[in-house]
């Protein structure tokens, strides 16, 4: 019988815990995924402590959206993929899982270059990246400030903008500065005297700044360097950035993705695993651990692991 990882009540890491489940089967439109690698995200633990409001838990309630495996069934009306298929799945209802069906539109085929590993963390990091990015229009002669440079997300930012043509400018520590120099961008340690340094990085001025800190300092920084309010977002504080004259996408903000933006959430996807297949985009690697140490996996994201933790199921 295969097993996911679930939850009953909100609270540490310690209550995930492995169960059965019932086999996966396709409904109409669906594909069944025999899980190879799922990835571990930051709003994988806000939801399982609560800390991101996602309503009472009723039944048994399963974590992840994002993995990537090989294709094992077909619904209904599926065209493009077939079964014994690599792919890449994003948006999903459990992803920390041995199998698990998923709707056809969110699963992209997996060239054999991109690991499952990596391809399990493509989802949010790049999704959310790369609609950020295009909602606040960056391109060529730009000078981008963004906050916490060497997180998943902010690594996706990184290499996005300078494709585009941005020069990119990221706040991270000290010991994170060498990866995030790699990817292109220009590393700047956050801390006090923040907005001073990025002065004297960028004397001709920062056009568009992008929070996925969650700080005062990040906020306020991206407040007062960016001209253009509509031009400075976060992803982490989305029911302060009012409050601090900024856009927000998601993170907790009461306004919705538009459609627009959540189709580039979906784009980003087969874009990124292209860019991986090409040898022009980079996912840092973490820890790789098996599937029934999810709760390790949730400790490991609080402690602020560097790279990509992924799941495997065994």
């Amino acid at each position: 019988m295969p097993h996911a990882i679930v939850y009953t009540e909100f609270g540490s890491p310690d209550v995930l815990h492995l169960s059965d489940i019932e086999p996966a089967t396709p409904g109409p439109g669906d594909v069944v995924i025999r899980v190879e690698a799922a990835g571990v995200n930051p709003i994988d633990a806000k939801l399982r402590s609560g800390a991101r409001p996602s309503g009472p838990i009723e039944t048994p309630r399963r974590v992840g959206a994002d993995g990537a495996g090989v294709v094992t069934a077909l619904g209904d009306a599926v065209e493009g993929l077939r079964v014994g298929e690599p792919v890449v799945f994003f948006g999903a209802a459990g992803a920390y899982a041995d199998e698990i069906a998923v709707p056809a539109s969110h699963v992209v085929p997996r060239p054999p270059s991109v690991s499952a590993q990596d391809g399990a963390g493509v989802g949010i990091p790049a999704g959310t990246a790369y609609q950020a990015l295009r909602s606040l229009a960056v391109g060529a002669g730009d000078t981008l400030l963004l906050h916490a440079g060497s997180g998943a997300v902010g690594q996706a930012a990184i290499q996005f903008a300078v494709l585009w043509g941005a020069r990119v400018i990221a706040t991270c520590s000290p010991g994170r500065a060498e990866r995030v120099a790699s990817l292109g961008a220009e590393p700047v340690a956050y801390g006090d005297g923040l907005a001073d340094r990025v002065r004297a990085l960028a004397p001709g001025g920062i056009t568009v700044a992008l929070d996925a800190a969650g700080t005062d300092e990040a906020l306020e920084s991206s407040r007062d360097l960016v001209a253009e309010p509509e031009r400075a977002a976060t992803i982490v504080r989305g029911r302060d950035a009012a409050a601090f004259g900024l856009r927000a996408f998601s993170g907790g903000s009461p306004a919705p993705l538009s459609a627009r933006a959540q189709a580039w959430r979906v784009e980003a996807v087969p874009v990124t695993v292209s860019l991986l297949a090409a040898g022009r985009f980079s996912i840092e690697r973490g820890p790789s651990l098996p599937l029934p140490e999810a709760a390790e996996a949730h400790r490991l994201v609080a402690a602020g692991t560097p790279g990509k933790i992924t799941l495997r199921p065994e």
